[in-house]
C-alpha cells in the first residue's frame, strides 16, 4: 500500500496534468528533434551571415588601410619635394648673400683705396652771384637817385 500512496501523492490529478502536457506541447511542439533542427538550421543561417559580413568589413578596411597608406605615401612624397625645394632656396639665398657680402667688402676695398677728390668749390660762385646782384642792386639804386634828382 505504500507504493500506491506513493504514486497517488507523486502523480498530478487528470485536469491539470492534461493542461500542463497541452501547454509543454505549445512550446515544444509535437517534435522536439524538428525543433531543434530548425533552431539549428536559423542560427548556422544567422552565422553564415555573420562571417559574411565579417569578411566584407575587412575588405573594406584592408581596402581603407591601403588608401590611408597610399595618402601617407604621397603626402610624404611632397614633404619631401617642399624640404627639397626649402634646402634649394635656403642654398640660393645663400649664395647670393655671400656674393653680396663679397661686392661690398670690394666696394668698401677700393674705397679705403681711393684717395678723395675734392668737389668743386660752390662758395666761390655763391661770392661771385652776391658781388653781381649787388653791383646790379646798386647800379638801380644809383639810376633811381639820379632819376628823382634830376
Amino acid at each position: 500500500m505504500e507504493k500506491t500512496e506513493l504514486a497517488e501523492r507523486n502523480e498530478m490529478p487528470e485536469k491539470p496534468r492534461k493542461f500542463w502536457d497541452g501547454a509543454l506541447k505549445m512550446v515544444k511542439g509535437e517534435n522536439p528533434t524538428q525543433l531543434m533542427e530548425n533552431f539549428t538550421a536559423e542560427m548556422t543561417l544567422v552565422a553564415e551571415g555573420l562571417c559574411e559580413d565579417q569578411a566584407k568589413l575587412r575588405r573594406e578596411m584592408d581596402h581603407m588601410m591601403t588608401e590611408e597608406d597610399r595618402r601617407i605615401q604621397s603626402l610624404g612624397t611632397k614633404i619631401d619635394a617642399i624640404e627639397t625645394m626649402l634646402d634649394d632656396e635656403r642654398t640660393a639665398r645663400d649664395r647670393d648673400l655671400t656674393e653680396m657680402r663679397n661686392r661690398l667688402a670690394a666696394v668698401e676695398k677700393k674705397t679705403d683705396k681711393e684717395p678723395l677728390k675734392e668737389k668743386p668749390k660752390r662758395g666761390n660762385i655763391i661770392k661771385d652771384l652776391t658781388v653781381l646782384v649787388a653791383i646790379a642792386a646798386g647800379a638801380w639804386v644809383i639810376v633811381t637817385l639820379l632819376n628823382k634828382l634830376l
